[in-house]
Formats: C-alpha cells, structure tokens, sequence
C-alpha cells in the first residue's frame, strides 16, 4: 500500500514539473539544468546515462606569401596642407611660422617678387592655405587678395611662380532680419548684416524713405541676399536678393531682376519699380543742417532771404550720389554755389548739387549719368561757412521743397518679363518667409 502511494506521488510530480517547464523562460531553464546536475530527481539525468564521445583532429596547412611586385617608380614625398587666419599684429611670417613652413628659397621669393606683393596687404581674421612637404618645404601658398582675385604661389621646376586668378566662388543665400532701435546701421549689425549689404538695402528702399528722417523705432526690415564662398569660406557679400521694410506700419518688398544684358533692378511682387524716377536724399547718410524755406537769415550775406534747397551736413570728401538718372547741364564753378553740378532729368525735373570740394572725373557737361551714381564730394566751395552740400530740386524753373515733394514712380518690369519674374521670385520669396518666421531668433542672422 505503501508503495502504491509513493508510485502516484511521483507521478504526480510529474505531471506538476511538466507543468512548470512548460512555462519556464530561457534563464529559468538554465536554473533548472543546475537543479538537475546537483541531484533532483525530477528533473535530472538518469543513473548510468553515458554521453557519446565526439572525435577532433588537428588539420595544418602552409599558405603561401602573397607576392609583392616592386614599384617602377618612387612614391613621391607625403604633402600636407594647412590652414592658418592672419592675427592682430601678424607678419606673413609669422604666420608662415605657425603653418611650420621652413623654407629659405620660399621666404627670399615672398620678400622679392612683385607677384607676392598682395601677401604684405593681409587683414586681420583672413585665412592662409600653404601645401607643404614634411621637411616643411613650401609647395603651395593660396589666399584671397585685397581684389578678390585669387593668388596662388607655387613651387614649380625653375622655382616659385605667382599666379593670380578669378576664384571659384559659390554663392550661398543667406539671411538676416532685425529691428530698428536706434539706426539702420545698429539694427543691421545687431543682426550680424555685412555693411555692403545694408548699403544696398537703404539704395533699394531709398525712393520711399530718407533713412536718416524718416526711420521709427520699431521698423522692421528682412534681407536675403548671396554671399561669395571661397573653399568653405566667406569672401564677401554679393547682392540682395529679396528684401521688406516695414515702416510705419506699411511693409514694402523688393526683389531682384537680371535681364538678358546683365542689368539688374528690383520690383515688388507685381512688378512695380521699388527705385522712383528720384532718390529721396543725394548722400547715403547725412543729416539736415538747413531746410527748404522761404525766408532765412543768410549766415554770410546777414541777412533774410528765400532758401531754395536743403542743406545736409557732412564731412568733407563725403561722396555725393545723382538723385536721378539724366545729362549733366554745367560741371564747374559758379558764383555763391562754388563747385556745382546741374542735371537734367526726364520731363521738367533737374537737381543741383552745389559747395562741392570736387567734381567727380567722369561729370562733365553733356554726360549721362545714373540714380546712384557718384558725382561729387562734399565741400565748402562758394559761399558756405562749413562743409556741407547744398541740394536743390526744380520743376521748371521752379525750386521745389525736396522732403515733401511727390517724386514719379519709375518704370514699371515690361509685360514680356512678368511670366519669368514670377517664376524666378519664388524661392526668394520662400526664404524671405523664412527669415521672417525667425524674427528676433539668432539663426535669422548670416554668421
């Protein structure tokens, strides 16, 4: 009876280990292979079990050398490049040293050759490529001249060479957006704008707003324009490609048209000219001294009389910028005006730029000159108490009062471009956008 129990207890343990092993995961069935080996006879081997033996044997074999077939020519020496950027108070050997060029034959040709003569003209932050070998022997000597043109001093059989060349530039959009402050030029490097670029942007805007008048805090302006990559490196901006202003709660956009020739001009979305027939002020930056009056105390003469321009304030030498496109009437000296220029516009319009230190050389009588276009420079000519310019508008023979007088608009984009100038705007305008959405955010400036 006895055994009969302990039969039906065994099987039933069984039955429950079967159980259990069928739900156990990966790590339990190793714990209970060790349960087995240590003697529980559930789950254990059975007595006198025997494992079969598996045979090994040992195989060695000789594999042949690779064949190594011997060069029909030296290798020629390792190179390397290095690229260095010119410090405050650098030497182009001073930099050289850095680059760990060790070249006596090289330094006597830099210090010789008129062809090396633009390496003694580095500024401060521009980047020096040289190849060299590992004796520090120079092979090569690349950087951007003052001109833009690429230099290259090379290593060749009869010695070294100096090759200068157009470089192979690529041109990237990038993009900036601020907000007036203070100034244009404030707002512009608060937003990391190159001076080239906020130049043009005041000239693209310059028909509608005197920027050193008419700006208010709180203005806003957004730019996408193209800047020169040389080698990964920015070598300087180019145009602008897309640009908005809003001021005083109207925003004015501009874009950029090349025609077939190469001319290039802005319009806004729909075509219009963004440039007026007229620019709203002769100097890019400038401040008013004396406005359009009818009566004023004259400063030499003593005493009251009409006022028939705008003075504006500027250091001698200031450039001074034909308001409109037209032919030149007189270049020359005359009376109380001293050095003066008089050119007529299309229609009645002409304008006067008088107390000029110099004539530019190309403003002679009968010229054609450009909107924009430099004429002159400030001075104190004629009868002026200090330097300045004295800028007159005219209709007719009538001088007009230039801050308020409405100016005409300029030619609108020809019929037979609409198509294509849609067209070619819309990536532009797209990336205008995208300056905008970013507005106030560092990743709208152009590092």
């Amino acid at each position: 009876m006895a055994a009969h129990k302990a039969r039906i207890l065994t099987q039933s343990t069984g039955r429950a280990a079967a159980r259990v092993l069928g739900i156990l995961s990966a790590g339990q069935w190793l714990a209970v292979a060790v349960l087995g080996l240590s003697g529980v006879a559930a789950f254990g081997l059975a007595p006198d079990t025997t494992l079969e033996t598996v045979a090994v044997q040992t195989i060695l074999r000789e594999l042949p050398n690779p064949a190594v077939a011997a060069p029909d020519a030296p290798e020629p020496a390792a190179r390397y490049w290095r690229e260095e950027r010119v410090r405050r108070g650098d030497t182009i050997g001073s930099v050289l040293a850095r680059l760990a060029v060790d070249d006596p034959e090289a330094s006597a040709f830099l210090r010789t050759d008129p062809a090396a003569r633009p390496v003694y003209r580095l500024r401060t932050g521009q980047p020096l490529r040289v190849e060299t070998d590992a004796a520090g022997r120079l092979a090569t000597l690349r950087f951007v001249a003052g001109d833009g043109r690429l230099l290259a001093i090379e290593r060749g059989d009869g010695g070294f060479v100096g090759v200068s060349s157009a470089p192979p530039v690529e041109l990237r959009w990038e993009m900036a957006t601020g907000e007036i402050a203070s100034s244009l030029f404030a707002a512009a490097d608060a937003a990391n704008l190159p001076d080239a670029v906020t130049l043009q942007l005041a000239d693209v805007f310059g028909g509608d707003i005197d920027f050193y008048h008419d700006l208010r805090r709180g203005d806003r302006f957004s730019v996408v324009y193209e800047m020169r990559y040389l080698d990964g490196e920015p070598v300087g901006a180019g145009r602008i490609v897309a640009a908005e202003f809003a001021h005083r709660g109207h925003a004015a956009r501009a874009f950029l048209w090349r025609d077939e020739s190469g001319a290039e001009s802005y319009f806004s979305d729909d075509g219009a000219a963004l440039r007026k027939a007229f620019l709203r002020a002769p100097m890019e930056f400038s401040r008013v001294s004396s406005g359009f009056s009818g009566a004023r105390f004259h400063p030499i003469n003593h005493a009251w009389a009409a006022h028939k321009g705008t003075d504006y304030a500027a250091p001698s030498g200031t450039p001074v910028r034909a308001t409109a496109s037209g032919r030149i009437l007189v270049a020359g000296t005359q009376n109380g005006y001293g050095k003066m220029i008089h050119i007529q516009h299309r229609g009645a319009f002409s304008t006067l730029y008088a107390h000029l230190s110099r004539v530019a050389p190309q403003a002679k009588a009968g010229a054609r000159v450009a909107q924009g276009e430099v004429i002159g420079y400030v001075g104190q000519s004629g009868w002026a108490t200090g330097p300045h310019l004295h800028y007159e508008i005219r209709v007719g023979n009538d001088a007009r009062d230039p801050l308020t007088l409405p100016l005409p608009d300029g030619e609108p984009l020809a019929p037979a471009n609409r198509a294509a100038f849609a067209a070619r705007i819309g990536p532009a305008a797209a990336q205008l956008a995208l300056a905008q959405s970013y507005a106030g955010s560092p990743l709208a400036s152009a590092d």
